[in-house]
């Protein structure tokens, strides 16, 4: 039944995360590296935000600009993640069922949910990745 399987059993724990500081342009190679779409911004262990690709796309120069080249990478180099993420995070604790992040994901059209204990320390991050690992998973399990 989808309401026994919890968050904690398919979540990834070993997130990837920035500091709100990092600039923008680290953050995109981060993510091009690990080829992920999102990244966890802490402030210690507190989540503060999430960055998403597209959020990086959105501030990356546009092509039909005037200004040259240096130009255009100095600015780049100024903004940082502070300046494009998220500050209003929807989160999901461990405990509860997968079919509760699926729900988060699908109704606020987000493909992945940070995951947090009581003090809002970032415990790890579950995704729409995860959620069709689990349904594969439980399905082969049950042939």
């Amino acid at each position: 039944m989808l309401e026994d399987i919890l968050i904690r059993d398919w979540m990834t724990e070993d997130v990837i995360t920035v500091t709100p500081d990092t600039p923008i342009a680290n953050a995109h190679q981060i993510m091009k590296k690990n080829k992920i779409r999102r990244l966890a911004v802490v402030d210690g262990d507190k989540l503060t935000g999430i960055v998403t690709i597209g959020d990086v796309r959105e501030a990356s120069p546009s092509d039909a600009t005037s200004l040259t080249i240096w130009e255009l990478n100095y600015l780049w180099a100024q903004l940082t993640v502070e300046n494009v993420m998220s500050r209003k995070v929807m989160t999901v604790k461990a405990e509860e069922p997968v079919i509760s992040a699926a729900r988060i994901m699908l109704e606020n059209k987000i493909s992945g949910v940070p995951v947090v204990d009581n003090q809002e320390t970032l415990t790890g991050i579950i995704t729409e990745s995860d959620v069709f690992r689990m349904l594969i998973q439980s399905h082969e399990d049950g042939k």
